[in-house]
């Protein structure tokens, strides 16, 4: 017989904090090394939740009343990072205006280098045991 109590809430293992040089040119002025960021995951509620939150319900041409849940992945995988951004506190007041910004994505979108950015959110969604990236997994889904 298996044992079930593998799957009880107090023997999962926890998804640990993992510590990333997210970018080079972020330096710790006192050692002089590349400061890490730190990252966790979200739950499946939470996940949820942020889909949900970037998810409209757009109408189907020549269909009366229809509609087509439609979800900007985008927005998506921005708010899952800053959720996930444990540190630096991307909502913090003195950071967002040091970058004249007014909001957490605004702000890591205004961090990050394009290519920073990307390989963050591949990060993050690996860090949430997405293996495959959102993008990735549209385009499979459409073909």
């Amino acid at each position: 017989m298996s044992n079930l109590t593998a799957f009880l809430a107090q023997n999962a293992i926890k998804v640990e904090i993992a510590e990333h040089p997210v970018s080079k040119r972020f330096i710790d002025p006192e050692t002089k090394e590349v400061m890490n960021w730190k990252v966790g995951a979200v739950t499946s509620d939470e996940d949820e939740s942020l889909r949900k939150q970037h998810t409209k319900r757009l109408p189907v041409p020549g269909k009366k009343n229809m509609f087509q849940p439609t979800t900007d992945y985008d927005a998506y995988l921005a708010s899952l990072a800053v959720k996930c951004t444990l540190f630096p506190d991307l909502n913090n007041k003195e950071l967002q205006d040091s970058y004249k910004v007014l909001d957490a994505e605004s702000l890591l979108k205004k961090m990050l280098l394009p290519g920073e950015y990307a390989d963050y959110l591949k990060f993050i969604q690996n860090k949430n045991g997405f293996d495959v990236g959102m993008e990735e997994a549209v385009e499979e889904a459409k073909n």
